[in-house]
């Protein structure tokens, strides 16, 4: 075990799922053609003067809401400046001293280890531009479609203490605001983003040391592996000895060499010059809109989950796979609402469907698809294997059930005048495995029950198979 204990705060940036920017009414829209969605106030242009989208205040306090925040029913925004190539005004528009949110908390649990990750606030600001490095030119080209987009920043207490608590934070966040709908949180798409601040002290010691910031990690999987790298640098740092000290700095994350890399050395709040942005008023939020807003929050993750623990009698383990993705949670439910069967539906998605969504981004069937086959499959009409290739081609037609069924000629044999026939051939056809079964060997009937599947070229209804081969042998 080591001696030393990772102390971690992460700072979450949010892309907020408006249909324009923060203060203009370019469009938020991602993968469009670069420089398309932009205007004179997201690229700076002199003269021109921002308004406040109304839409990012009312996302960002229901965010507020769901994650027990307290409510800055008045606050501001302000300018904080910096110069860099993909901020055209020299400076960000965002909050400091009076954000929207403060206080807050997210529960965990690893392991079987419940924590409680305080938020220290969240605050309203736009995004930056995007810059996209040419290697083999050794140019760096700027797209300002994202400058704008607004944001929300979460920030934590350092109350974290592993990657895996990190990670585990990050997915509990992530679906608290994914159901709420104020962003879909896409890391692939930039719009989560995740830094990473951590230190490393002896265990047992409330001084926190001298921090590093991680950037530049853009799934959950390279979090982790960040974290896990940073904290033995720092840890391999300390064990040399007095003198040595961990630098205050930013790293990026440098996922090909699998380490953390120098960027710069950390800023402190006065590098920023932050002051109050002149050209927007303070905003005021009635209690009624917060109150209105609350009513409108949806069944979060943690109330849905012990709903469906009660509703459906699925286990711990299922309940938590299936209600990570929004999506994946309503789709089961809707399919356990056509079919009646919640725990065939559960098997059906989380060793199927979820094998197809690593790949996928949309589910690929309808509800009424995996309900219909999942019937056929408790009929009868079709085997549990047979059943697997009908769902291979749900995912990439819109054919019905029964069509598949057809065309594939997969509808099991369940008639007992059929499958009587089939039975006697093979008890005529194989004497010795008879004679074997019947002195004790009970291996034999597994033997003679392949030998019926294989007669039945596989469309056999087992259980009706084996019901007529145990009465045909005299048991």
């Amino acid at each position: 075990m080591s001696a030393y204990e990772t102390v971690i705060g992460l700072e979450i940036h949010v892309e907020l799922a408006t249909e324009s920017k923060i203060f203009c009414t370019c469009p938020t829209t991602f993968g469009a053609e670069p420089n398309k969605n932009t205007c004179p106030v997201c690229i700076g242009l002199p003269g021109v003067m921002p308004v406040l989208n109304e839409e990012v205040v009312n996302l960002a306090v229901k965010a507020g809401i769901a994650l027990n925040c307290d409510i800055n029913l008045i606050n501001k925004m302000d300018r904080k400046n910096y110069f860099y190539p993909d901020l055209p005004k020299a400076y960000q528009i965002s909050q400091f001293d009076l954000p929207i949110c403060v206080g807050g908390h997210v529960d965990v649990e690893v392991e079987g280890k419940k924590t409680r990750v305080g938020l220290t606030r969240i605050h309203i600001e736009e995004d930056a531009g995007k810059l996209i490095h040419l290697e083999e030119e050794e140019n760096t080209l700027i797209d300002y479609n994202r400058g704008g987009v607004p944001l929300i920043e979460i920030v934590t207490d350092p109350d974290i203490r592993s990657a895996e608590e990190a990670v585990e934070f990050l997915k509990t966040l992530r679906a608290v605001l994914v159901y709420s709908g104020i962003s879909d949180c896409r890391m692939e798409q930039g719009s989560m983003r995740c830094d990473v601040n951590i230190s490393v002290r002896e265990f047992g010691s409330e001084i926190l040391n001298t921090k590093v910031e991680i950037k530049n990690m853009n799934s959950m999987k390279e979090v982790h592996k960040a974290i896990r790298k940073e904290e033995a640098r720092q840890i391999q740092f300390y064990s040399y000895g007095e003198g040595h000290k961990v630098i205050q700095e930013t790293r990026r994350w440098d996922a090909a060499k699998g380490r953390t890399i120098t960027m710069r050395t950390k800023e402190d709040a006065q590098d920023y010059r932050y002051f109050p942005e002149p050209d927007l008023p303070p905003v005021i939020i009635q209690k009624e809109k917060v109150a209105d807003i609350e009513k409108s929050l949806p069944e979060l993750p943690t109330a849905k989950k012990e709903r469906m623990m009660v509703k459906y009698g699925l286990s711990l383990n299922d309940i938590g796979i299936l209600i990570e993705e929004k999506s994946v949670a309503d789709f089961y439910e809707a399919v356990v609402h056509l079919s009646g069967e919640p725990k065939e539906a559960a098997n059906w998605i989380i060793t199927e469907l979820l094998r197809v969504l690593k790949t996928e981004t949309d589910i690929p069937m309808t509800a009424g698809q995996l309900s219909d086959l999942i019937i056929e499959v408790k009929k009868g009409t079709i085997s549990r294997t047979a059943a697997k290739d009908v769902f291979e081609e749900l995912v990439v037609s819109d054919k019905s059930v029964d069509q598949v069924i057809q065309e594939k000629g997969l509808k099991q044999i369940s008639s007992t005048d059929e499958l009587e026939g089939i039975v006697d051939s093979v008890l005529r056809d194989n004497p010795q495995a008879v004679e074997d079964y019947k002195a004790g060997k009970n291996q034999s009937f597994g033997f003679l029950m392949g030998q019926c599947m294989k007669a039945s070229k596989g469309k056999g209804n087992p259980g009706v198979v084996k019901s007529l081969l145990e009465r045909a042998l005299g048991q």
